[in-house]
């Protein structure tokens, strides 16, 4: 057999203008794209193809699914419609979920009473614990049940690896992985799951990386608080637009987040996490028939329940703790109240209150409770609250002295603030490892505060609250 002459690889190289611009100039890169071109150049002499125009349909829509001009339209289209699926989908599986969950609270409730038990043990039992984690199941079961089917029946289809094709280049500048824009995708439906999907990414570098800038997308359990904010600040507009003002307030948030999970990753490449980014080798599969029975159970049982086994784990004792902190009085107000006085000097410097800010603290274990906490907390019931409508809320917020900027940063600080309990231990699984967990909360929370305090101190300094 005559040997191979390298020239070809230079060759092949030079002349590529495309190549050069879409895989920048490592030595990495260059040594994967001359080996997959002279590959299919070599391939292309002694393989005959019989059926051309079978895979021509496919190549058709490949150049339209990840091209320049297209391909990132799609996609931000393609994500929005899975988040409205997701949010109009979940709506009415949510309040029947509700009704059950809390039907059956009235039933321990019944129980406990003929049994005579003491007050304080339904209370903590019943309307800390129990209320808790149905209403954690109830707002995040239903989207979840939507949004990671879908999601996966887009991978099983053979979209998702051309998402990763798309973002690989602007990953590469981030000095990050191109399968961190997998990861982050699924971050969407839930943090915990998108930490756990960091597995795909081959380098320990570049996972860490994945691992600590998935909580900058929203999850399924701070979208409730987005799109609510954002509807009720929308409101004062005319009738026609409000809903679409508040979608694009939160499609806003969605990019500011995938902006900072740009910056975050080119920062921690160049501190914490040294290194040139590695050459993502994506072979782009064939479009094919999705599997329903296999997409199903990956997503309901791999994704799905194993999310929300490690959020009732979180959330019930958080429940408990917080009844009894909203039940313990000192002096002539609880104890919930005594630290929303401590916590409000700080909660004032980044435009929020103190109440904001320790319904965002008890709410570690899940986000889904963060609304509620604030209302039992406004409202002072003593048990977590739900509101029967946005208009009810809208007053509620206003008699307290929200603002357009409390509104505001409560969206920012929604979107960047710490990780949930369920985040947190999914990220000390993958990583093993304490000192990486602690700076996964730390990072994002440093980021929130930073963002809201410039933005306050600024419109406080300009006078326009």
């Amino acid at each position: 057999m005559s040997s191979i002459n390298p020239d070809p690889l230079l060759k092949l190289y030079r002349d590529s203008e495309t190549i050069r611009e879409d895989f920048g100039h490592s030595i990495t890169d260059r040594v994967v794209i001359d080996i997959f071109a002279y590959s299919e150049k070599l391939a292309n002499r002694v393989v005959y193809r019989e059926k051309v125009q079978a895979s021509s349909w496919r190549e058709s829509i490949d150049k339209i699914v990840i091209s320049r001009t297209f391909g990132y339209p799609i996609m931000l289209g393609l994500l929005g419609l899975i988040f409205w699926i997701t949010i109009v989908g979940a709506n009415l599986p949510s309040q029947l979920l509700a009704t059950v969950l809390f039907a059956f609270q009235d039933l321990l409730t019944q129980g406990f009473n003929t049994l005579g038990a003491p007050a304080w043990l339904h209370g903590f039992l019943v309307l800390g614990m129990y209320r808790t984690l149905a209403w954690v199941v109830s707002v995040m079961l239903p989207p979840m049940a939507i949004f990671f089917p879908l999601f996966t029946l887009l991978e099983d289809l053979g979209y998702l690896p051309r998402v990763a094709f798309n973002l690989d280049n602007m990953f590469k500048k981030a000095r990050a992985c191109g399968k961190q824009c997998l990861t982050m995708c699924m971050g969407f439906g839930c943090n915990a799951a998108g930490v756990v999907s960091t597995r795909i990414i081959d380098s320990p570098r570049e996972r860490l990386i994945a691992i600590l800038t998935n909580n900058f997308v929203p999850c399924n359990g701070r979208f409730p608080t987005l799109i609510a904010i954002a509807s009720i600040f929308a409101a004062g507009m005319a009738a026609f637009s409000q809903s679409l003002l508040a979608a694009g307030s939160v499609i806003l948030m969605v990019l500011l987040g995938i902006l900072v999970t740009f910056a975050v990753s080119w920062g921690l490449s160049v501190t914490l996490l040294k290194g040139e980014p590695s050459s993502m080798v994506l072979e782009l599969p064939p479009y094919r028939r999705p599997k329903i029975r296999a997409v199903l159970y990956r997503s309901m049982l791999d994704r799905t329940l194993f999310v929300l086994r490690r959020a009732v784990i979180v959330a019930a004792p958080a429940g408990a703790l917080t009844w009894t902190l909203a039940n313990i009085t000192v002096g002539d107000a609880s104890v919930l109240t005594h630290i929303a006085a401590f916590l409000d000097p700080v909660a004032r410097a980044i435009g929020l209150d103190g109440f904001i800010l320790m319904a965002f603290i008890l709410g570690i274990p899940a986000n889904e409770i963060v609304i509620p906490v604030l209302l039992m907390s406004y409202l002072a019931t003593g048990q977590l609250t739900d509101f029967s409508s946005l208009a009810e809320l809208k007053e509620v917020l206003l008699a307290n002295g929200w603002t357009w900027l409390t509104a505001l940063n409560t969206m920012l600080f929604s979107l960047l603030h710490w990780p949930c309990a369920t985040t947190l231990l999914s990220m000390y699984k993958e990583t093993g490892s304490k000192k990486w967990t602690a700076l996964g909360f730390f990072l994002p929370t440093i980021i929130a505060f930073a963002v809201c305090f410039v933005l306050a101190q600024i419109v406080y300094g300009l006078g326009l609250v």
